[in-house]
């Protein structure tokens, strides 16, 4: 791609994500979200591939139909309250909000573009898709969480960890079920995002953390399915071992990083009296630990047939720039009080 292009589509992500950060008027929100969508789409396309072409097409018809819906309950709201602000959103025009973001953010039930265009998409488009441009969406949702409906928010949470993990089970393609575990913990962020919103912020930066260290080992190894995971081991052991415990991290295992926000979460909803509610979405949390554990067995009890007299290349390789990355996704756990004082 032409070096011009690409800082220029690489300000406009910057810019449409800053506008919406820091705009408090639905209208230059919306504006945010548009320059978001629209300036990823060259990216998608950047490689001339029919299956790259269908994914930017389905995230360009959902993100419109997204922002259509969120144009048109933001001048409901205006026509209710005679005002263009977020912070004076009324409650029946908070419900189609809240939906409208669901579509762009890719929770369920309305998840069913997250999947499809991630596998179509080449891995760092992929790696922008889950985790930059939620930026905006969710700080839209953040926003609205006084106006937001609890049932509503609990419900689509619910269903988002349910299907994020049950879907995810049968996947083979690496972009899939990390498009189905991004799917599970905006579950975890919305079904506490009427309750606690801090808290929602605190899981979307560690989803972000764990998420990008993920898919920047991925894209060293050089993987796309599962039967690219076996080999890894012979190219880079040690950073095949940093994954495996990355995967567990992000599946909320104790003791490291990704149990923080799912133990903070479940204990404030019992204080709230909805223990039901967090014994099921625990419970399907054990479906998402499935397929994490099933790539963990792969990464770590599946070894390649390798010759003795093969060349080892992980022996040559440069200092590696993200080991802080990975080592923040790992052992931040004895830092929870630190990270819920500052959030």
């Amino acid at each position: 791609m032409n070096p011009y292009a690409l800082t220029m589509i690489v300000l406009s992500l910057i810019s449409g994500t800053a506008l919406t950060l820091s705009g408090y008027h639905w209208l230059t929100t919306w504006i945010g979200l548009e320059i978001n969508t629209l300036a990823i789409i060259p990216l998608m396309t950047k490689t001339p591939h029919p299956r790259a072409v269908e994914s930017a097409t389905k995230y360009f018809l959902t993100q419109a139909m997204a922002s259509a819906m969120l144009m048109f309950s933001s001048t409901i709201n205006a026509w209710i309250t005679g005002e263009w602000t977020i912070a004076s959103t009324s409650e029946i025009p908070a419900i189609l909000l809240t939906v409208a973001v669901a579509i762009k953010l890719g929770i369920a039930p309305f998840h069913f573009w997250l999947p499809e265009v991630m596998q179509g998409l080449p891995i760092e488009v992929g790696f922008i898709l889950t985790t930059w441009q939620k930026l905006a969406p969710m700080t839209v949702l953040i926003q609205l969480a006084p106006f937001t409906n609890l049932y509503l928010t609990l419900l689509l949470g619910l269903t988002s960890i349910v299907i994020g993990g049950w879907s995810g089970i049968n996947q083979t393609q690496i972009r899939k079920i990390l498009a189905y575990s991004s799917i599970a913990h905006l579950g975890w962020m919305t079904a506490i995002l009427t309750i606690s919103p801090h808290l929602t912020l605190i899981n979307f930066y560690l989803y972000i953390l764990m998420t990008s260290t993920l898919f920047i080992t991925i894209m060293s190894m050089n993987t796309k399915n599962i039967s690219d995971l076996s080999i890894s081991w012979s190219k880079s052991p040690i950073l095949t071992s940093l994954s495996l415990l990355t995967l567990l991290s992000l599946s909320g295992l104790p003791p490291l990083t990704g149990f923080i926000p799912k133990w903070l979460i479940a204990q404030e909803m019992v204080k709230q009296d909805l223990t039901l509610l967090v014994l099921l979405m625990l419970l399907s949390t054990l479906l998402s630990l499935f397929f994490y554990l099933r790539l963990t067995y792969i990464l770590s009890l599946t070894l390649a047939p390798n010759l003795t007299f093969s060349p080892i290349p992980w022996m040559n390789t440069k200092k590696n720039f993200y080991s802080p990355l990975i080592v923040a996704s790992l052992l931040l756990l004895p830092l929870t009080p630190l990270i819920t004082l500052f959030i």
